[in-house]
């Protein structure tokens, strides 16, 4: 089992809107992709930084999936996600194995 963490501090000025969006339209998006088993949001708590700091953590089950979903969706989702918020975010990608 093995989790795809993205983490994204976006500026405190758009945190509503931007969990809105992350729960209603991008996650949703990235689950129907079909590469994913289940997805979790968290906030990153004592963050000294201008935004707030959240992970959201997509579970999957073999490394097939990760690739076969960085091939063929991330680069269109991660520019919606771009496009939406340029300039008033920074995000970071790792993939996690369970142990």
């Amino acid at each position: 089992m093995y989790i795809y963490n993205v983490t994204v501090s976006i500026d405190k000025s758009l945190t509503e809107d931007w969990l809105q969006w992350m729960k209603t339209v991008h996650i949703p998006d990235v689950l129907k992709t079909g590469y994913f088993i289940e997805n979790k949001i968290c906030k990153v708590l004592h963050v000294d930084d201008e935004g707030d700091t959240f992970s959201i953590q997509y579970t999957f089950k073999e490394m097939a999936d990760i690739e076969a979903y960085q091939k063929n969706d991330a680069a269109r989702l991660q520019a919606e996600h771009s496009k939406r918020y340029e300039g008033k975010y920074a995000a970071f990608r790792t993939l996690l194995q369970v142990v």
